[in-house]
């Protein structure tokens, strides 16, 4: 970790865009150890290496593609605006609708517009420690609805290692494992599992909240393995923590220009077979006073 004079390291060790800042010896809890990934990596049971280039390209050779000539915009779809956000979507879907970007066998440059959780973190983040749990993260500046903030980055993992990893956590172990299932079809349902507690980035730190300010999508890149992309739902302040719903609900607040609303099939506090939930802390109005507890991976 790269140290400064005021007493702060970079968790990336320089492998983002920015700094990812986290202060030292602010607590008596030490900084926990993990190795920086600020992409997905392969881990036990995952088939397909996240880093291999599966997907084809746009044979486009314009700055940046337009809809009406390039292949990867024209199968599916444009995900996001002139100015770097996500398009709003205009759908009775519940679901967010997975986005998939220009990847490293387009003939297009860096600059595409279709081409932005590819390019990293771009705002000033902060890990810190939170008075009630544990460590958080916040923006150091103010960031647009709709933008993009950071992935949620670990090992991706197959179903069996993500059980046998949940069945070996004690009681007061975090749980960083994240299932993230995509419906194509009535029937045809892809899941991807990723686990950022030994390898990942910063948003292994992001706390859970039932009134969130980012909502997750997931977003196919390079691999048919999507990465799982947090977005702003509303315009966020300086030094305000990140959260996000760990169920994949959100219901935004932007303004008339970038209105977003997504109700993503939360996960519900009832028939937990058993199993204690966690207390949840977030503090917000409509707060369900546990953390949300998916079965799935334990049946």
């Amino acid at each position: 970790m790269e140290t400064s004079s005021r007493g702060v390291v970079d968790i990336s060790c320089g492998l983002e865009n920015v700094l990812i800042l986290i202060e030292k010896n602010v607590v008596s809890s030490p900084i926990p150890h993990f190795q920086y990934s600020p992409e997905n990596v392969q881990g036990p049971g995952c088939a397909v290496d996240p880093s291999e280039v599966t997907l084809s390209g746009c044979s486009c050779v314009s700055h940046s593609c337009v809809l009406e000539s390039c292949s990867c915009l024209q199968t599916h779809g444009q995900a996001y605006t002139i100015q770097g956000t996500l398009l709003v979507q205009h759908t009775e879907d519940p679901y967010v609708t997975p986005v998939f970007e220009c990847n490293a066998l387009c003939l297009c440059g860096d600059s595409c517009q279709n081409r932005l959780v590819q390019m990293g973190v771009r705002h000033k983040l902060e890990v810190f420690w939170t008075t009630n749990r544990g460590w958080g993260v916040r923006t150091l500046e103010t960031i647009q609805c709709g933008a993009f903030v950071c992935e949620y980055a670990g090992e991706v993992i197959g179903f069996y290692e993500a059980k046998r990893r949940q069945l070996a956590q004690g009681p007061t172990d975090n749980n960083y494992i994240i299932a993230v299932r995509e419906h194509a079809g009535t029937e045809n349902i892809t899941e991807t599992f990723i686990d950022p507690a030994q390898i990942g980035n910063v948003g292994r730190f992001l706390n859970h909240s039932c009134l969130p300010c980012l909502f997750m999508v997931p977003v196919r890149v390079h691999s048919v393995v999507p990465r799982l992309a947090l977005f702003a739902g509303r315009d966020i302040v300086a030094k305000e923590e990140l959260t996000f719903d760990y169920s994949g609900g959100y219901r935004g607040y932007c303004s008339q220009e970038g209105l977003w609303s997504i109700a993503a099939n939360p996960t519900e506090a009832i028939g937990t077979d058993g199993l204690q939930q966690k207390i949840c802390h977030c503090g917000s109005q409509n707060c369900t006073g546990v953390l949300p507890l998916d079965l799935s991976i334990l049946r």
